[in-house]
Parts: structure tokens; sequence; C-alpha cells
């Protein structure tokens, strides 16, 4: 995938959508420094480019009764296409499973599952996880609490031109 070429306004389009989604095209105009249909173009390039790929609202899982959050090592008996195939498809089609990584190291994967309470968690451990085939070991760990839950990218800057300072040699008066 080819990586497209984002200028100082496209970063700070960007820093500002990831703090505000809702925003109007009128206040990014704004605070970017543009008028509003440019704004808009820039927007619909980024989204067209793939740079953006949706909008969604943020969602408290406490607030919905999803307050138990695991973290899942999972190591499979085999790392061959197939086998990483249909573990990631299984996985894919368990909502409870928020982001699942393709890991190095002593697992093959990390997911990281939300539940209502530890009865759920066994549920979907009992009746999902365990019945996908080829897998070797299943390691859990419970978050007590979250301490940073990020969505924003930390876009760099970008970096200033160099100004050119002229040596010229100064006349006497």
């Amino acid at each position: 995938m080819k990586i497209p070429s984002l200028d100082a306004i496209d970063r700070r389009i960007l820093r500002h959508l990831q703090q505000n989604a809702r925003i109007s095209t009128a206040e990014l105009a704004e605070k970017v420094g543009l008028s509003v249909s440019p704004a808009w173009r820039r927007v619909r390039a980024l989204e067209e480019a793939g740079v953006i790929t949706g909008y969604q609202a943020l969602v408290d899982p406490g607030a919905v009764g999803l307050s138990v959050s695991v973290f899942i090592h999972v190591s499979l008996e085999k790392q061959i296409e197939p086998a990483l195939e249909a573990f990631e498809a299984a996985v894919r089609r368990r909502p409870e499973v928020m982001e699942c990584y393709l890991m190095t190291g002593d697992a093959d994967y990390l997911l990281r599952v939300v539940v209502p309470d530890l009865g759920a968690y066994e549920r979907f451990l009992m009746d999902h996880l365990t019945r996908i085939r080829g897998i070797a070991s299943i390691k859990s760990s419970f978050a007590l609490r979250s301490v940073k839950h990020g969505s924003e990218l930390p876009l760099p800057e970008e970096p200033e031109p160099i100004r050119r300072v002229s040596r010229r040699p100064r006349r006497a008066a």
C-alpha cells in the first residue's frame, strides 16, 4: 500500500478530526486556515486515499455493562498459513474480541476481549475460543483498570523548512 504524502494542512486536519470527528467543516476550515470548500475537498481526498477509514462514537465499556477487559495470549500448534487463516477467521466472527494482533515472541496472537463478567468470559473461552482447532495454549490476563486508552494517533509534526541565513559582510559607514 502506497503511503500518501501528507502536508502540514492534512496533518492539522487529521489531528482535529481525531479529537472531534463531529466538528463542522466550517469550524475545521477555520482551525486549519482554509476556506470551507478546500477543507471539505481535503477531507474527501483523505477519505478516498484510505487515510481516514471511518468515523465512530467512542463508548464507555462500563457504561454499557462491559466492565471486564481480558488480554489473551494464544499460541497455535503450527504457524502455517491455513492455521493462521482459520484462527483469524474465527476470531473476526466474535463480537467480544475488540482487537487481535499477530505477534512475535512467546505467543502467536494477542487478543483484547470485553465481557460483562467472569461468567461471560468463561462462556466465551469454553464455547468459542477453546473450540478453534489448532490452539496449543491460551493464557489470560485480566485488566484491573485502564490507565490510558487512546484512539488518537501521534501524528508527527511537519518539519520546519531550513532557513538559510545570509552572511554578507557589513559595510563600514
